[in-house]
């Protein structure tokens, strides 16, 4: 892990407001900027941002964090990524020791990522210079039904058919950078080195910065593999290129996803390009490998509603099944994942094609939830008229329900299965092994008024406005069986142990992924609506600090009453009872 020291430097430095405004338009509203929220569709602004508390927070979806945190969420980086960027805009350097590890070429030397980055860039503006050349590939791209304008969106180009074609646009053909990016391949003997990618029309893959990391390259003709070769050939894992982590397409669809909040998952690269030809532009495609958890968490960021779109033959029911079971430890309540089934001579580029924007959003109505296509593949091949056929769907379900980490979804499927078994449910969460939850069967409460704020609460309420508070050598941390008492000593223990000045943004990454983050997103929600710049934090917490010390106060003189009760006072009870009511005003 980077150091923590690190993060509360590097949060300390940055400005949330210059990261989030890069990418979405602030507007001033008093002390705080507000933007239509760039996490869910809306259309009056409720996102807030705090350039004092230097973190934002949306009261419409609830989309919470710091500027690492933004960047992981809206731009799709992985941690890692998002430091970096982040200590890059101000001139910050990651601990070498926690970097990244740089990639070596054969004598040992280091190769750095941005060579690799600069030599796919020279590359694709290579292809796509061959591109305008070629009269195949552009006839190709025509009868595909690609213009000009959207084959320039995405980037595409074409690599002649040859063998060292690369070796005019690169000085030293010879160079291990080539090998490294993934654009050449050196023979078993290492005796002789060739172009990866030929003849073939060339798709860029872009990470979530706009860097290139690699290619698709897909062959041309009637039979699309008359050479005995792939349909599609891709980049192999790189330094800069995970196949597991990236889609093909994200960087363009990001605005269409954003505004339809819904992602449209295919396998190939032709079929985004095809939808987006016609109109359908928030489609991303995996890079020629099953769709993994990764791809399944970075989507559920960017969209509220994912819909895998796979050809309708056995091999897409085989890749849907595949994207079903690695998103069951993704699921999220409250957003939603499909799956949409085409005929089985068609994949979603001939589709709309053939039946053009209008009938393919017809079919989008028609896709499966998750849940339905679930149970219809479990309930295949199992003869349900059975004991032993209910007991192997039973069977069949089991490691696939435990992995659903989402309360209510869980629950929904356990219901649903313990009917098709014909079990309680609580006889199939036993067999499951999954402790039940009293909570789901309660009736909901009637609302309450709102009650003045514990002690704690406002405490804490101080703590995350204003962590230094927590080295005030006087606080001590309210007894309280509360969740908010039981944060502040967390707080107060995370504020203690840090060897730098904790910022409000560095407290609150350091609590992410925690059992207390959803209380403390609730509480800088709080903040943000009723604290502005002028408010006197040090005031309240002096407050704070007296109500607590008068809390104490009284406990002891009940704990003294109820003892003269029991069995009398000593002299040095006497003594303090008259201490403490002297205290008193």
């Amino acid at each position: 892990m980077i150091p923590p020291e690190f993060i509360q430097s590097l949060l300390a430095r940055v400005d949330i407001v210059d990261v989030i405004e890069h990418h979405v338009p602030l507007k001033r509203a008093g002390t705080n900027f507000a933007a239509c929220c760039p996490f869910h569709n809306e259309k009056t602004p409720s996102f807030t941002v705090s350039p004092t508390k230097q973190f934002y927070h949306c009261f419409g979806c609830g989309a919470h964090g710091t500027a690492i945190s933004f960047l992981i969420d809206y731009a799709g980086l992985s941690f890692i990524e998002a430091v970096k960027d982040l200590a890059g805009q101000i001139g910050m350097t990651v601990p070498e020791s926690q970097a990244p590890r740089r990639p070596k070429d054969a004598s040992g030397s280091e190769v750095g990522i941005e060579t690799i980055h600069e030599a796919l860039r020279t590359a694709m503006h290579y292809f796509r210079s061959q591109l305008k050349q070629s009269e195949k590939a552009i006839a190709y791209l025509k009868q595909r039904g690609v213009s000009g304008e959207v084959a320039a969106k995405y980037g595409l180009g074409y690599a002649p058919d040859g063998w060292q074609n690369l070796a005019g646009e690169f000085g030293d053909y010879a160079s291990p950078v080539l090998l490294q990016a993934g654009l050449v391949i050196d023979s078993a003997e290492g005796s002789r080195r060739y172009d990866r990618f030929r003849d073939r029309v060339m798709f860029p893959i872009l990470d979530a910065k706009g860097n290139v990391i690699g290619f698709g390259g897909r062959v041309m003709g009637a039979n699309d593999g008359e050479k005995s070769e792939p349909k599609y050939l891709n980049s192999p894992e790189t330094p800069v290129f995970e196949k597991g982590r990236e889609l093909y397409g994200l960087v363009q669809a990001r605005r269409a996803i954003r505004d339809s909040s819904s992602v449209i998952v295919v396998e190939g690269y032709m079929d985004v390009v095809a939808l987006a030809q016609h109109g359908v532009e928030n489609v991303v495609a995996t890079l020629g490998t099953a769709t993994t958890g990764t791809h399944v968490q970075k989507l559920l960021r960017q969209a509220d509603h994912i819909i895998f779109s796979f050809d309708g033959d056995r091999a897409g029911r085989a890749a849907a099944w595949r994207a079903l079971e690695n998103s069951l430890p993704e699921l999220v309540d409250k957003k939603h994942i499909s799956f949409l089934f085409l005929p089985t001579e068609h994949d979603p580029d001939s589709f709309i094609r053939e039946f053009g924007k209008d009938g393919f959003e017809e079919k989008l109505r028609d896709a499966l939830p998750l849940s339905e296509f679930f149970l219809r593949e479990l309930r295949a091949g199992v003869n349900l008229r059975s004991q032993e056929g209910r007991a192997q769907l039973s069977e069949n379900a089991k490691p696939l329900v435990q992995k659903i980490k989402a309360p209510i979804f869980s629950l929904q499927i356990r219901k649903r299965l313990a009917a098709e078994v014909g079990l309680t449910q609580a006889e199939l969460d036993r067999e499951y092994g999954i402790r039940p939850d009293f909570r789901s069967s309660r009736a909901p409460l009637a609302r309450q008024p709102r009650r003045a704020p514990s002690l704690a609460r406002r405490l804490l309420k101080c703590l995350v406005a204003e962590p230094p508070l927590a080295l005030d050598p006087g606080l001590t941390s309210p007894e309280e069986p509360t969740p908010e008492g039981d944060a502040v000593p967390m707080v107060m223990g995370f504020v203690r142990s840090a060897s730098a000045t904790v910022s409000s943004g560095a407290l609150l990454y350091g609590f992410a992924d925690s059992p207390h983050e959803p209380l403390l997103a609730e509480i800088r929600g709080e903040i943000l609506t009723d604290w502005g710049d002028d408010f006197d934090i040090q005031s309240e917490f002096q407050k704070v600090m007296a109500d607590m010390a008068e809390q104490e106060r009284e406990r002891k003189i009940d704990a003294l009453l109820k003892k003269s009760e029991r069995e009398g006072w000593s002299e040095q009870d006497k003594t303090l009872y008259r201490q403490l009511t002297a205290l008193k005003v």
